[in-house]
């Protein structure tokens, strides 16, 4: 018999060898062994770009421990992948670790207990606490190196567990194309591409209201903002005007009243038309403000005129850019109010007023006006208690302020219709899967409202390549900024010289200053493609990488990591950086929320890993659909385990019966020539001509659907019909017809269920075959049709329907499945009982059944009229 071994080379069988107790456990372990030896998963570089298929895979967070959502969406991308390889495609397949940035400093300073301080000195022989302090203010204090080595150290600890994980998940990615986002390559594409957004002034340098985390004492993108729900209230105080009148603003932010630069209603505001152009007094301070017209103020919110503050949000930093406003700034980067009496404030009454909340918290100042205004019968009536929206960091846990700093932005449309525009055509020369996400990439460009600041002033992070001259007096050239050369990335200026300048130069009149901030991690993570791809540094594996092929990643960062990807790749490459994006749902918890560290309702995979293993893990994962969110199921699991044992223990049994690698029919076999085994192989051809379809629309979980549905169908009733023809009761031509069904059946079962049970699949390939299931080509479409000629493909379904219906007569009379039935009835449709006549001796022998009778009625197929053995006159061989 011809056999068609697709993807396989070896032109002899390999021999049965078929375990007596087939399991599931170990296998995780022995063939992650075996595919890292063998190279099962390597790229091969001497390829061609129509030979890939790259994909852009998200690096995780290197910092604490990962959860069942990266186990969810990983498990999504792998199953694309794994199917890509066995098209014949070329997979390029690497995993990074974003492993700079704040969640890493987080992790070490509460791990170690320590917290860094630039300006202090660097000890070689320094290891922190065996005990970490409880309180923070306990920390052991070190310098920016020893932090920077504490980081570096974690986060390789912590990357091994994860990758621990990924394997045991069993993820197919090519081990040896991993990258870090802090290693020298990425420091080094990271500052490389900076520079050259700067030369194309992309990148600029500003002095500009920025978001500010009080806590991290950093600057914050908009991207990274998180509306959280807070109580607050409103308070109601008076203004004075020239002629007397009051007029009464109210506020959420009471002490903000010193940084007071304007009052703004809407234009149409006949209640303050009057004013406008003109100055009021703030209460408490006596310093006059302009009232001004802007079509932004709310004639129905509060008093309808609002006190604009620079800077208590981002509306009043809209007021102050538009209406050429005054900068009065009270708070520090600490979130304290400034400490020295602002140069406004002239009154002594005003001056001794700020006294008295000088150096407070925000909110101790908020409490202090509050008094102030009370005191001196100000305030009008008791402040109304209300909740509403507040701006945070999303990993922040104190509101932001807004304080003005000198940071680095690269454009990115939020001031520029003409290049917003044309990031939303990048967008659309993307596939997106589902296609509906397309629309959240878009709405966020709209939404933008100023450039992407990507500098942070934080420790562990990629080193802004610049430094600045000082003049005599030691003030810095921030307009004709030092750069290093090419050669000399990466760089660090905190570390060492400008070029040109030697260490005792540093932060001296006349000598240099290296810019003290980082790269934001978005900065570099948005270079993935580049970073592993090998851009400028190994241009012939980028031509045959990029653009990527795939980009998978969550719904909540296509605001972040997704459109940042496609900003660097517009203004550095002029392309789009992937041909499709893949967006995963989030997981859910039992009560539809969210799972989040923060939320506290995360769960820990290798919990379920353990208890059900990977293979029924990953069918959970593969059974939900890109961009469903998608609740945390056991159920799903334990289904997903049984669907491994019983394919376990089903391919023991078509081995065990006789079928071996030479009976995979080819396409123009005559060997199968009994109908039922002919419309097997017809509907086996739909599934696999349909779960391709699937698979090409980046719909996976319809071809796990489909596949899993034939699965059943072939276990329960086929296998059930066929069992005495495999023995040979009717003769070797129609046991030869069977075993070749078999054979091609579970050859072609292996490969459509290996993606997504890769483990399983494997163990039952090694059985019978050479190589590796996961390098075996994807099954052809239509390569049964000769072996199915004329076959009917509902055949099968109207046999199996017919023995369940005699099963269920005999469970309904509490008698064994073995028990005889010396004669039935089965009525259907006149193309009903044709199928059924054709495979009347199988449905006999598996219903152990005397006589049944055909009968044409109209109607659903029925089973009725069963007459049973007497339970004691059952044979005991039947």
């Amino acid at each position: 018999m011809a056999s068609i071994n697709e993807g396989t080379d070896t032109p002899t069988p390999a021999p049965i060898n078929v375990p007596d107790k087939p399991a599931l456990e170990g296998l995780e372990t022995a063939l992650n062994e075996r595919w890292r030896s063998e190279g099962t998963y390597t790229f091969n570089t001497e390829t061609t770009r129509n030979e890939v298929y790259s994909i852009d895979t998200p690096p995780p967070t290197a910092s604490g421990s990962l959860h069942v959502g990266h186990v969810f969406s990983y498990t999504q991308t792998d199953v694309i992948a794994r199917y890509q390889r066995m098209t014949g495609k070329n997979v390029f397949y690497p995993m990074g670790w974003d492993d700079n940035g704040l969640p890493t400093e987080r992790r070490v300073q509460n791990y170690y207990g320590v917290r860094c301080d630039p300006s202090v000195p660097y000890n070689a022989d320094y290891r922190p606490p065996a005990q970490p302090a409880k309180n923070q203010r306990d920390f052991d204090v070190v310098s920016r190196r020893n932090f920077i080595e504490l980081c570096e150290e974690l986060a390789v600890e912590d990357e091994k567990v994860f990758e621990n994980l990924f394997l045991s998940l069993g993820l197919s990615v090519d081990w040896n194309l991993t990258y870090r986002t802090i290693d020298s390559t990425s420091r080094a594409v990271s500052q490389r591409a900076f520079l050259a957004n700067l030369k194309q002034g992309d990148a600029y340098l500003a002095e500009a209201p920025t978001l500010w985390d009080v806590t991290f004492r950093t600057a914050v993108a908009q991207a990274e903002l998180e509306d959280r729900e807070v109580p607050g209230a409103y308070y109601r105080y008076p203004f004075e005007a020239a002629d007397g009148a009051q007029i009464h603003i109210e506020t959420t932010r009471p002490e903000l009243l010193a940084a007071c630069v304007a009052l703004v209603a809407h234009p149409d505001d006949e209640r303050y038309q009057p004013y406008f152009g003109k100055t009021v007094t703030s209460p408490l301070f006596g310093v006059e403000v302009v009232v001004l017209a802007h079509p932004l103020a709310k004639p129905d919110k509060g008093a309808g005129i609002a006190m604009v503050c620079t800077f208590g949000d981002l509306t009043d930093v809209t007021w102050w850019r538009e209406l050429d406003l005054p900068t009065r700034a009270i708070v520090g980067r600490d979130g304290r109010i400034l400490a020295d009496t602002p140069d406004w404030i002239t009154t002594p009454a005003g001056r001794e007023n700020y006294a008295r909340i000088a150096g407070k918290t925000v909110f101790s100042a908020k409490e202090g006006v509050a008094e102030m205004l009370s005191e001196a019968g100000l305030l009008d009536g008791e402040p109304k208690k209300i909740t509403h929206p507040v701006n945070f960091f999303e990993k922040g846990d104190k509101p932001l302020e807004v304080v003005t700093s000198r940071q680095w932005y690269i454009r990115n449309g939020g001031r520029d219709a003409d290049r917003r525009e044309r990031l939303i055509a990048r967008g659309r020369e993307i596939d997106f899967h589902p296609s509906f996400m397309r629309s959240r990439y878009e709405n966020w460009i709209e939404g933008l409202n100023g450039d992407w600041l990507i500098s942070r002033q934080r420790f562990f992070g990629v080193p802004f390549p610049v430094w600045y001259a000082l003049d005599d007096a030691g003030t810095p050239d921030y307009q004709n900024p030092i750069l290093p050369s090419d050669d000399m990335l990466p760089v660090d200026p905190a570390a060492e010289p400008a070029p040109g300048y030697d260490e005792s130069q540093r932060d001296q009149p006349g000598g240099f200053m290296g810019d003290p901030d980082v790269l934001d991690t978005w900065a570099t993570s948005s270079l993935s493609p580049q970073i592993i791809g090998g851009w400028s540094r190994d241009e012939d594996l980028f031509g045959k990488v990029y653009p990527f092929d795939l980009r998978p990643q969550g719904h909540d960062i296509i605001r972040t990591w997704m459109f940042s990807s496609v900003v660097r790749a517009d203004s550095i490459l002029d392309s789009a950086p992937w041909k499709h994006a893949a967006i995963s749902g989030w997981i859910l918890d039992p009560d539809r929320k969210k799972m989040s560290k923060s939320k506290g309702n995360v769960v820990v995979p290798t919990d379920a890993l353990e208890q059900f293993g990977s293979d029924a893990v990953r069918y959970w994962a593969a059974s939900a659909k890109l961009g469903a969110d998608t609740a945390y199921e056991i159920a799903q699991m334990k289904i997903g385990r049984r669907l491994a044992i019983k394919l376990l223990n089903a391919s023991k049994f078509v081995l065990n019966l006789g079928a071996t690698e030479a009976d995979i029919v080819s396409d123009d076999s005559s060997s199968v020539t009994n109908p039922l085994d002919r419309s097997l192989l017809a509907s086996l051809d739909e599934v696999v001509q349909q779960a391709t379809a699937s698979f090409e629309k980046y719909d996976y979980a319809r071809a796990l659907q489909l596949t899993e549905s034939f699965f059943w169908s072939f276990t329960d009733d086929y296998v059930e019909l066929i069992k005495d023809r495999a023995y040979g009761s009717a003769g070797e031509a129609e046991k030869a017809s069977v075993l070749a069904a078999l054979a091609t059946t579970l050859d072609r079962l292996l490969r459509l269920f290996a993606p997504v049970l890769p483990f399983a699949t494997e163990e039952v390939w090694s059985w019978w075959r050479h190589g590796s299931v996961h390098r075996s080509a994807w099954p052809a479409s239509g390569a049964l049709t000769a072996a199915a000629l004329d076959a009917d493909p509902g055949m099968l379904a109207t046999v199996g329907a017919a023995l369940g219906g005699l099963r269920k007569a005999k469970s309904e009379a509490k008698v064994k499945q073995r028990t005889e039935v010396l004669s039935a009835v089965v009525s259907g449709s006149v193309a009903q009982v044709r199928q059924l006549e054709a495979a009347l001796a199988d449905l006999s022998a598996a219903g152990n059944a005397a006589g049944i009778e055909l009968r044409v009625e109209d109607g659903d197929l029925r089973v009725s009229e069963v007459r049973l053995a007497a339970p004691e006159q059952a044979p005991d061989n039947a």
